[in-house]
């Protein structure tokens, strides 16, 4: 099952390649989406249908990554029916076949990235996606997406150049161990070298944290975010950061077991401070809704590395915010894809009166700001008070006071600007624009949305014994 989720997206790639059909271009992306979620259903119906082999597994921590990264996908396939019928309006039929054949390529990285097993294997998926997707975000080749592509490959790619750093000092710590086995790095732990594994984590942690999107090496992500289309954004925002944070996890385990642990603590919760903090000035200033979106993106990775430092009842707080942040960030950006289709400008300014224009896209538009700043019954309202449960039985009461000040902080910047758009005064141009571009939106581009949001605000309310029991496998494990 495992090697023909990664085998058969190469050969619809081939197969398109030679076709140059629209039509096909959505069918293989669909039953890909659908063969991708097959495979964590039989997980959790019969894990031994899906035996692991030396290089790629599924097991208690990833299973959470895969299954997210196949909802999400999944949804975008659908959402991507309709936005791509206004693609094949503006562009030809070669080009939509390049920009299928990236997307299935791009999500088969990711696929790899969490699957894999090695960590040496994983770079590789790794640096895989930003190959893929640097075309994806350079689509529609105006200048700010050559501008944004270019900034995402010379930084993703200096961050990736890091970590390989890293994994050379890793394997200097390990002695006499000649394996990047996550498994084998777990068992000898003890053994190594403290001061070559804290060395290592550092470049690690820094170079997959650029792809993680954490602050202070963040820099790339609000531009591609801002320039990508809208699907590709949803996938970049709501699975690729999770895919690079899955590999920090992995070493901060590794570290774990070698006893560094505060140090390894310490520099997690530094960077994700940090990105808290970027992400309430820099959204006082932004002048784009993707932007905000991407920067809010910044804010939840930090969110998952103060998880992580924190440790105890936090690390179920990190799964939960993980699944929830998922769902409504691609729910959310998705909605911006209609509002762009429907206003033809991602200026925030230039877009009022939507709930006139569209009620549907309007109220998906406010729904997803409601989920993604944590109020009830959204998920990540439950992650965000765990999180402040564990600061203070931690006793860590300034770090607490402000956590929830640059969460206000944020929420105030995004809210301001929602609002506006989705009732602030009409213009009669604009207005008139957006009302002739409603004919743009069909059903298919809401449809996702509502399964996102709908999935997000349950989980809030209640969380399946299944999925209760996957999670703290995942946090056991």
């Amino acid at each position: 099952m495992i090697n023909l989720v990664l085998i058969v997206p190469i050969i619809f790639c081939l197969i398109l390649l030679f076709a140059k059909n629209n039509k096909l271009n959505n069918l293989f992306m669909i039953l890909y989406a659908l063969l991708h979620s097959s495979l964590g259903f039989c997980y959790f119906l019969k894990p031994d249908l899906v035996e692991a082999s030396q290089y790629f597994n599924l097991n208690n921590t990833n299973i959470v990554f895969y299954i997210v990264l196949s909802i999400v996908y999944l949804t975008v396939s659908i959402y991507n029916l309709g936005y791509s019928k206004n693609l094949e309006s503006e562009f030809k039929p070669r080009k939509m076949m390049h920009y299928s054949t990236m997307i299935l390529i791009f999500v088969l990285s990711m696929t790899g990235g969490i699957l894999a097993n090695n960590l040496g294997l994983a770079w590789i998926f790794i640096e895989g996606t930003t190959l893929a997707s640097a075309y994806l975000i350079y689509f529609n080749k105006t200048k700010h997406s050559i501008e944004a592509a270019w900034k995402y490959v010379f930084i993703c790619s200096i961050g990736i150049a890091l970590a390989f750093v890293g994994i050379i000092l890793l394997t200097i710590a390990t002695g006499s161990m000649n394996s990047l086995n996550y498994n084998d790095l777990l068992n000898h732990a003890p053994s190594f070298s403290r001061f070559w594994l804290n060395i290592s984590f550092v470049f690690i942690l820094f170079g997959i944290g650029t792809k993680m999107g954490l602050a202070p090496v963040h820099f790339w992500l609000p531009d591609a975010h801002a320039e990508a289309p809208s699907p590709i954004s949803a996938l970049l925002s709501a699975t690729l950061l999770n895919c690079a944070f899955l590999v920090i996890l992995n070493v901060y385990k590794v570290m774990l077991a070698a006893n560094c642990i505060a140090y390894a603590r310490t520099l997690l919760l530094v960077m994700g401070f940090l990105s808290l903090f970027i992400t309430s000035v820099f959204l006082y200033h932004t002048k784009n809704y993707k932007r905000m979106l991407a920067y809010s993106s910044i804010e939840n990775m930090g969110i998952l590395a103060i998880c992580t430092s924190l440790g105890g009842v936090a690390y179920y707080a990190l799964i939960i915010h993980l699944i929830g942040h998922s769902l409504i960030k691609a729910s959310f950006f998705l909605t911006s894809g209609n509002v762009l289709e429907l206003f033809e400008t991602k200026r925030i300014k230039s877009v009022r009166a939507l709930a006139l224009v569209d009620k549907k896209t309007s109220w998906l538009w406010i729904l997803s700001f409601l989920g993604i700043c944590a109020f009830p019954p959204s998920v990540l309202f439950i992650s965000e008070f765990l999180i402040v449960k564990t600061f203070i039985i931690q006793k860590h009461y300034a770090l607490c006071a402000l956590f929830l000040f640059l969460l206000t902080v944020i929420l105030f910047a995004m809210g301001r600007v929602v609002i506006k758009m989705a009732y602030g005064e009409k213009t009669s141009e604009k207005f008139e624009k957006a009302k002739n571009n409603l004919s743009k939106i069909d059903m298919t581009m809401y449809i996702p949305q509502i399964v996102l949001l709908t999935l997000a605000f349950i989980l809030g309310i209640y969380i399946p014994k299944f999925l209760d029991l996957t999670i703290l496998r995942a946090v056991i494990g």
